[in-house]
């Protein structure tokens, strides 16, 4: 039945944070699913330094499908670390306020977004990028890595490097959540 009561501040208020929830759950839960990054638009790709590493090392035998096998390891390693993302974003939207609430619904389409991003991108990656290290340990992605960036390292005439691959997949992360 429609109610012909006006909402109250309060009744708007509790509707876009528990949109919000909603939409947070099905987020964490669709990029924590196995593909969620790795097939979907979300996928994320390698920092671009890496191609030089990976282009290089194509003709060493135990190197050909490392571009490949590097990718679906970080992606699989960031599905594994999406499931610690859901609390943090839950913590920020029990945070808004009323008018947080009329910000958002009165803003721009992605103001929801907005709102999430100023208040919990420094945290999400001060948290999330613990767990995904774990996670990137776990699948095997940064052994990988250290592996071929010291194949890599040793090659004659080559500048060495050793880019962060950490720090890229966290921040490429949290753009896909």
């Amino acid at each position: 039945t429609v109610s012909s009561t006006p909402l109250t501040d309060l009744d708007i208020s509790n509707g876009l944070k528990e949109a919000l929830q909603f939409g947070v759950d099905n987020s964490v839960q669709f990029l924590s699913a196995e593909d969620g990054y790795y097939k979907s638009i979300y996928k994320i790709a390698l920092p671009d330094q890496a191609n030089t590493v990976i282009e290089k090392l194509s003709f060493i035998p135990g190197f050909k499908s490392l571009e490949e096998e590097m990718i679906k390891k970080v992606n699989r390693a960031a599905e594994d670390a999406a499931t610690k993302a859901g609390p943090i974003f839950l913590d920020a939207i029990k945070g808004i306020t009323f008018n947080d609430a009329k910000n958002i619904l009165m803003g721009s389409n992605d103001a929801a977004t907005q709102y999430l991003n100023s208040r919990t991108y420094n945290s999400l990656y001060a948290e999330f990028k613990p767990v995904l290290v774990t996670s990137l340990n776990k699948v095997g992605a940064l052994d990988l890595w250290t592996s071929a960036i010291s194949k890599y390292n040793s090659l004659p005439f080559v500048t060495d490097v050793n880019p962060d691959l950490a720090d890229y997949i966290n921040t490429q992360a949290l753009v896909g959540l």
